[in-house]
């Protein structure tokens, strides 16, 4: 299969390229799309075998459910089967946003798009590119990220070319993803709000919205066996090819242990790489050092994670080891991509 590439700007989309994309998702197809987190790769959500098809094409379980990507508010509705008070804030303040909602599904919404659940993610993205796309999709769009499962998300369209090419139809091109990481996912089926992957909406904005939230377990600890009721709570997600260790601790004691490993793993033969912030990245004598960005700016860390750990896939690094980083707002976020990458191999120092 040849996979086009098509190339979009934010402001003014071209309408042909726009109704040549909808019309492949319309007749069953494939077309990786750029959102404000990372790029997605969409098929039409009301289709069992469009669905069946974003599986095949990413090698993903079919138990991981997907998230139904919309362009307006009133479509919610029509696939939600109850939408309460408190989804309904967190609506009003944070759509079109990074914030996925999980509802209880009507019979429309297949299970095939769901990974067999009775509850269905919805999602109204703020870009530009994005919502036009959807709306010429017929609104209602399923999508995942646009990767090989397991590898890194993508964030730009270089990315899902190097995973995707020839295995789907099309591929919108919309420029680096603004956000660079997933959405934040809260399930609001419950009668209590739970957070099941932290992003760019922090969990202090959510409880301002709707008062106290908890998070899910699964956030913070390896993968159980449980089904999972959003992307990426089961199984190892955004992970490089080479094995990744984080270090926490004290900053002087990471420095000192990831100088450490790297030592050893060089006397074993191996080459090491060493994730690291703007403001210690000169700590590092010997390894393949790269910069995810200043600690300064969680935004830039986030924008950057998965670029960065898809470069060491272009080199001959065996193993990486990355400094850990703040586990507070968007931190949270940084944090939970990294031990999935990890596989939650960590070292304490």
């Amino acid at each position: 299969m040849e996979t086009k590439l098509r190339r979009l700007e934010g402001a003014r989309p071209d309408p042909e390229i726009l109704r040549e994309a909808g019309e492949i998702i319309k007749k069953g197809g494939l077309v990786a799309f750029p959102t404000e987190t990372v790029y997605g790769l969409g098929g039409d959500a009301l289709n069992p075998m469009a669905s069946q098809k974003i599986y095949a094409a990413k090698g993903r379980p079919s138990d991981n459910p997907l998230i139904v990507h919309i362009a307006r508010k009133a479509d919610l509705y029509e696939i939600a089967s109850e939408v309460s008070e408190q989804a309904e804030k967190l609506i009003e303040r944070f759509w079109p946003g990074p914030l996925t909602l999980i509802f209880q599904k009507k019979d429309k919404v297949p299970r095939e798009t769901t990974g067999g659940l009775s509850t269905v993610a919805v999602r109204m993205p703020g870009d530009q590119v994005a919502s036009a796309f959807i709306q010429a999709a017929g609104g209602f769009v399923a999508a995942p990220s646009a990767n090989v499962s397991g590898r890194p998300s993508t964030t730009t369209a270089a990315h899902v070319m190097e995973d995707l090419n020839g295995r789907i139809e099309m591929v919108l091109d919309g420029g680096q993803a603004v956000i660079g990481l997933e959405s934040t996912i809260v399930d609001v089926s419950v009668p209590e709000p739970v957070i099941l992957r932290p992003g760019f909406i922090t969990r202090q904005m959510l409880e301002e919205t709707v008062g106290k939230m908890d998070v899910d377990k699964a956030i913070i600890s390896p993968d159980s066996g449980i089904r999972p009721k959003a992307p990426g709570m089961k199984y190892r997600h955004y992970a490089p090819r080479a094995e990744l260790t984080v270090v926490e601790g004290d900053m002087a004691a990471v420095v000192e242990r990831i100088n450490a490993l790297v030592g050893e793993c060089q006397e074993a033969g191996g080459q090491a790489g060493i994730l690291a912030a703007r403001e210690s990245e000169s700590l590092y004598p010997a390894g393949m050092v790269k910069c995810v960005g200043s600690r300064m700016e969680e935004g830039q860390i986030a924008r950057h994670l998965y670029e960065v750990l898809r470069e060491f896939d272009e080199t001959d690094v065996t193993r990486i080891y990355s400094e850990s980083f703040a586990d507070d707002s968007v931190g949270t976020a940084i944090m939970n991509r990294l031990l999935k990458a990890a596989g939650h191999k960590v070292i304490k120092v």
